[in-house]
């Protein structure tokens, strides 16, 4: 349903803009570096929006890339810490066991004295 919503709005921003981009077709005079130069402004509006987007992808990429790698960061911790846990378990279950076998050794010894 998310990813629904994310489309329809994106294709009513593209609407818009076009429709924006269709009523400015006048040239104007653009600014570059290192001179200057005429485009129409349906040309400057497109290509500004196409930046834009390229821009925001580009952060969105970096950022999921950061995530991924932090979530793999903490599985890897979470195992570790599981591992360790299961191990501390197996621990207590075999000194538990140590502890019952010494007692019947001890109830065995006091039955035969």
């Amino acid at each position: 349903m998310r990813g629904q919503t994310y489309i329809i709005l994106a294709v009513v921003f593209a609407v818009v803009i076009a429709i924006f981009a269709v009523i400015n077709v006048d040239p104007v005079e653009v600014n570059y570096l290192f001179g200057t130069g005429e485009a129409p402004l349906i040309l400057v509006i497109l290509f500004s929006v196409l930046m834009g987007a390229v821009i925001t992808a580009a952060v969105g990429i970096f950022r999921l890339i950061r995530l991924q790698r932090e979530l793999r960061m903490l599985k890897e911790e979470n195992n570790a810490l599981k591992a360790e846990d299961s191990h501390i378990i197996d621990m207590d279950s075999q000194e538990k066991e140590h502890e019952a076998d010494t007692v019947e050794i001890i109830e065995n010894d006091e039955t035969k004295s």
